[in-house]
């Protein structure tokens, strides 16, 4: 046809004039210039020498959790300790008229206490707490080294299993209490009233406390306060479990929630770092929750392990002076009821404001170490080298 010769060399396969020639395309083509294709560059970014950004996140979240886990253990036993001695001072004192219940009336008492004996009068008994804290690890340990008992149970386990778990805390609960007994008087005697104990003073008093069977005057035997701090203890550890396992759950099904809402699932739903976060919240919510649902029954406990010791505290109705401990309970029944008639059903409550102060304590404190945390390691990542793309030659020819 006419027009149309020379119709295979230009658009049918390779032409082989021009392979030959060294030219994939002509110029032009019968006095007409040829429109040549544009050259795309192929960029892998892959390829590039670029660090792994995602590894580095993930190595970052882990690292970040690790953190705030050990920041909570530290605030859980060291940081909060002063809103400890205050909690507990407010709770055995049946004569004060301020009960506390907010943290506000408790700040200018805790500048009188800083004015009057120093700030290491919040600091009192922190030695022995940390000692039966630890004492109460070493005899669970022992107990489940010498007997089939497991010392920590997860969902998986037998009801016999969680059975013998539960009686494990009961005997490890019932050795230590009178230790914690000589604990909880270090803790909120005054110093200025009582001698500085040592640090293992702890060790004496909770055996002179044990072998002192006999009741003389208002002291409570430790074989009756044996039974109501074991049923304190195991129902809180309990309720500890229970509110810890459904926050866990929630938490999860939030976070799924919010991976389906962008769209897919993200690569590390379930990654190391994202449970060690979830684990450090879920522990921190259970025991605020329980904290705050036993602490009637926490009040009454103190109560009755302080009777008859003739501990003399410090006053917070003012700051300034001390008064003497006089109470006469038969039971933890009679000091309930007697709580109720005498102080109302707020008088449970007492120091509660403290409680208060040491939970949005411990929530600063890791949040704005998560903050820093995250911070540093983004500071300290690696930055991405920028890709250069490679331009093409055809418009540069434009």
């Amino acid at each position: 046809m006419a027009g149309l010769e020379g119709y295979g060399d230009v658009y049918r396969g390779r032409p082989a004039k021009w392979e030959t020639a060294g030219t994939s395309y002509p110029q032009r083509y019968h006095g007409r210039e040829v429109i040549r294709p544009l050259d795309i560059p192929v960029i892998h970014p892959l390829a590039e020498d670029n660090p792994p950004i995602v590894d580095d996140d993930i190595t970052i979240s882990k690292y970040v959790g690790l953190g705030c886990g050990l920041v909570s253990l530290i605030t859980g036993n060291l940081l909060i300790h002063p809103f400890v001695v205050l909690r507990r001072q407010c709770q055995v004192n049946p004569s004060a008229s301020r009960y506390h219940l907010m943290p506000i009336t408790l700040v200018p008492v805790m500048v009188r206490l800083h004015q009057t004996q120093g700030i290491n009068t919040l600091w009192k008994g922190i030695g022995s707490v940390l000692l039966v804290r630890g004492m109460t690890m070493a005899v669970e340990d022992l107990i489940s080294k010498i007997t089939p008992w497991q010392k920590k149970i997860t969902y998986n386990n037998s009801m016999k299993a969680f059975g013998q778990h539960i009686l494990l805390k009961c005997i490890s609960i019932g050795i230590i209490t009178p230790f914690y007994s000589a604990s909880l008087v270090e803790t909120v005697q005054s110093e200025i009233a009582s001698e500085c104990p040592g640090i293992l003073d702890v060790f004496r008093d909770g055996a002179i406390r044990l072998l002192d069977v006999c009741n003389k005057g208002r002291l409570i035997p430790i074989y009756a306060l044996v039974p109501p701090t074991i049923v304190y203890g195991v129902s809180k550890y309990l309720f500890t479990l229970i509110v810890k396992g459904v926050t866990s759950r929630i938490m999860h099904v939030r976070y799924k929630h919010s991976q389906e809402a962008k769209g897919a699932y993200s690569k590390d739903l379930l990654s190391e770092s994202i449970i060690q976060d979830i684990e450090t919240q879920s522990i921190l919510v259970s025991i605020c929750v329980a904290d705050v649902v036993f602490y009637p029954l926490e009040t009454v406990i103190h109560r009755l392990h302080l009777q008859g010791t003739r501990t003399i505290i410090d006053n917070l109705d003012t700051g300034r002076s001390v008064t003497p401990l006089l109470t006469g309970y038969t039971s933890a029944t009679d000091c309930y009821r007697t709580i109720i008639s005498t102080e109302g059903p707020l008088g449970l409550y007492k120091g509660f404001g403290a409680l208060i102060l040491q939970f949005a304590v411990h929530f600063m404190v890791l949040r704005a170490t998560k903050w820093l945390l995250t911070e540093l390691g983004t500071m300290l990542m690696p930055k991405p080298k920028p890709i250069k793309v490679q331009k093409s030659s055809y418009y540069d020819e434009i």
